[in-house]
């Protein structure tokens, strides 16, 4: 979240924000759930939504106190992970795709199978999150992104292996550094990174699989022990206001769940096929939905792969 905007909100309010980042959705969850009092706010991503939910962890929005409600896009709202949006609301959104440097790669990318191929040994660069990687080695084999079956979790594993060969870095942090370093010439990351990696080298393309891609919606929610709940829905609204949601789009290239935001956004950004792809595009995408117990059997797997790299 953009410094600017923390100081916005304080400026208006009196309030202070503590602001602290995690690098996944597991850690997040991990200290929410150590200690629920710790945080006001915090912001998972679709399915970490459905599992905090149905674990008891998060705390009914009072929708009367957020006002600017009126601005999101109905299109985001009332999703499987909370119908009603009881206890989330969108912040940002976006995919994940394919990525090539086409200065450095000649072969063109058009299949996440494409990351498997012998010439590409020590240049793929993948996200360090776990439903995303395997996302791709199931997209590769024609199975769902939530898949429950353990004959099919166990074969992503098996063939995210193959690729441990081709895989130079798993980077979440920082991936933006790592294309534009160069040190990775494909591989697969989030729209909003590749949208600002263009900004500064535009041999670098975006490519969204002919398989499908992966959407996500990450979403402001308060758990169950916050301590400050009033001051954190006075955030969340504060947030949802045009002229600040449109300024965190801008600030890095991720699309706005914001309708009101899009006449104040920076035109380049809301005519990007990278950040908002097109309906085409759209229509192949999975959302991914929380696993419920299998989680711990891709957790297993996950934990052996990161192991052996």
């Amino acid at each position: 979240m953009p410094e600017r905007v923390l100081a916005l909100f304080t400026s208006k309010t009196g309030i202070q924000v503590n602001y602290i980042t995690y690098e996944s959705n597991e850690e997040m969850y991990e200290q929410v759930k150590a200690n629920p009092s710790a945080y006001d706010l915090v912001v998972p991503s679709t399915y970490y939504v459905s599992k905090m939910r149905k674990e008891g962890l998060l705390k009914n929005l009072d929708k009367a106190a957020l006002e600017n409600m009126g601005n999101l896009d109905p299109r985001l709202l009332n999703q499987n992970y909370d119908p009603q949006n009881q206890y989330s609301i969108p912040y940002l959104w976006g995919s994940t795709a394919l990525f090539t440097d086409t200065a450095l790669v000649k072969t063109p990318i058009t299949s996440v199978k494409d990351l498997w191929r012998p010439e590409f040994r020590g240049k793929v660069l993948l996200p360090d999150d776990m439903r995303e990687v395997f996302g791709l080695a199931l997209s590769a084999l024609g199975y769902s992104t939530s898949t429950t079956d353990p004959d099919q979790i166990a074969a992503a594993y098996r063939k995210l292996v193959e690729l441990q060969p081709n895989v130079a870095e798993y980077n979440s942090d920082s991936p933006k550094d790592a294309i534009l370093g160069m040190r990775s010439p494909l591989g697969a990351t989030w729209n909003g990174e590749i949208y600002q990696v263009r900004q500064e080298r535009y041999t670098v393309e975006c490519v969204y699989p002919k398989e499908g891609t992966a959407l996500w919606i990450d979403s402001l929610v308060i758990p169950a022990g916050a301590k400050n709940v009033a001051n954190a829905h006075r955030f969340i609204d504060f947030l949802m206001r045009p002229g600040i949601a449109a300024m965190i789009a801008e600030g890095y290239g991720y699309a706005s769940p914001n309708r009101a935001a899009l006449r104040e956004m920076d035109p380049w950004l809301r005519g990007s096929a990278i950040v908002y792809p097109s309906d085409e595009v759209l229509k192949t995408a999975q959302i991914h939905v929380d696993v419920g117990e299998a989680l711990s059997l891709y957790e297993k797997y996950w934990t052996q792969l990161r192991e052996e790299k």
